[in-house]
């Protein structure tokens, strides 16, 4: 429901055929993206950095495609894209390196890839395993969560600032982002990311919240 009426209020769509939703996380209750991706009738590509959860849900058929391989996941988004195909593609990587490459895509190609975007790391709990920083792959980043958590913090933050510069820049050419109630915008803000709603109190951000706009 969420990403069917993300469609219609911000694409003005019914039909979410050749639609791409990006987004993360493959855990608990993020796990549903992937099958909800495929319901809705878009091109879904999940990052997760957690292999175990991404080869969970592909077991479980809830995710119908993964790949370790960037360049691979820009080609198969592109041929579901133009062929209207339906698809759930789990990306093991971290999604600020999907988000870039995306960015690079728009850059170089001209062409923005990607109409929704989201996320559901577990920002809740950012500095104790609820997100990991891109700079580190995951089980280095694990090891300096448990031997300096300082580190690991100021890491999350600049991943996190990055993450939104991104976000930003393919938002400004027409891709519509929605918070997921799960803190991402709020971690963000205090790590000092460009979040805040132009001309407006500092509790307000540039992108919406599910609960209010969209599920409401």
């Amino acid at each position: 429901l969420t990403v069917l009426n993300a469609g219609r209020r911000y694409l003005k769509a019914e039909d979410l055929s050749g639609k791409v939703f990006v987004t993360s996380g493959l855990g608990g209750m993020s796990g549903a993206q992937a099958k909800a991706a495929v319901i809705a009738g878009c091109v879904g590509i999940i990052a997760e950095v957690d292999e175990a959860a991404l080869l969970k849900r592909h077991k479980q058929g809830w995710l119908m495609e993964i790949s370790n391989n960037l360049d691979h996941c820009i080609a198969r988004l592109r041929e579901a894209r133009k062929d209207k195909i339906a698809l759930s593609l789990g990306y093991h990587g971290n999604v600020v390196d999907l988000w870039e490459r995306l960015v690079y895509e728009l850059d170089t190609t001209g062409e923005l890839l990607v109409d929704l975007g989201s996320d559901q790391t577990s920002c809740h709990n950012p500095f104790n395993g609820g997100y990991y920083p891109v700079q580190l792959g995951f089980e280095e980043a694990k090891r300096l969560l448990s031997s300096n958590p300082g580190k690991f913090r100021t890491l999350v933050q600049e991943s996190l600032r990055r993450h939104v510069a991104a976000i930003n820049k393919l938002a400004d050419k027409g891709m519509f982002f929605w918070d997921y109630g799960n803190a991402f915008l709020l971690e963000a803000q205090r790590a000092g990311a460009d979040v805040a709603k132009k001309g407006a109190n500092k509790t307000e951000f540039r992108y919406p919240s599910y609960v209010q706009h969209i599920m409401g």
